[in-house]
């Protein structure tokens, strides 16, 4: 009896925290193409949500250099355009995605746009924001460019405040792991 109560009790557990990674997610490309995170596993993982009319718009530049300067030692940065704060971001796919290549050369890939927040809230983001889905921690999305760092097993490891530069120290430590 006590085992059977333990198995109960480990997947009930299961069940309630961490009952996925970043891994179990598809989502699509800017160009509708899909995407599954889980090519991703084993490398660092940044996680920002974007928009082009935004005080943070010009973190793309510090965001492009960041991924090309570790994108060849298992990092990666994906941008989530997102139109929740302000219509700043009203753009459609192909205007995001210009924008993006032509004002600041993005190489780092983009995704299509979500909502991360409210009731129409993307599946990913609300693993994102949510302790009960990713068993770590509540972390409602306070305003564009707020970063969520992903560790090589698919697990949040740090979520970064939206006035926070890409290139702060805190982050390049995290992923040069010191």
């Amino acid at each position: 009896m006590k085992t059977l109560t333990f198995i109960l009790t480990v997947f009930i557990m299961t069940n309630l925290y961490g009952q996925k990674s970043i891994y179990d997610f598809s989502i699509k490309t800017i160009d509708g193409v899909p995407y599954d995170l889980s090519q991703l596993k084993g490398k660092k993982i940044m996680m920002v949500n974007v928009a082009s009319k935004c005080g943070f718009t010009p973190q793309y530049e510090k965001l492009e250099m960041l991924y090309e300067r570790y994108k060849d030692k298992n990092f990666v940065v994906i941008g989530f355009p997102a139109n929740n704060f302000l219509n700043q971001e009203p753009g459609t796919a192909e205007e995001i995605k210009n924008f993006c290549t032509t004002k600041y050369n993005v190489s780092f890939p983009i995704m299509e746009k979500i909502s991360v927040k409210g009731k129409d809230i993307h599946p990913l983001y609300q693993w994102l924001t949510d302790k009960t889905k990713n068993g770590v921690s509540n972390e409602p999305i306070k305003w564009n460019f707020q970063k969520f760092l992903i560790d090589e097993n698919g697990q949040i490891a740090l979520v970064i405040p939206p006035n926070e530069s890409p290139m702060s120290e805190k982050i390049i430590q995290w992923i040069e792991n010191k």
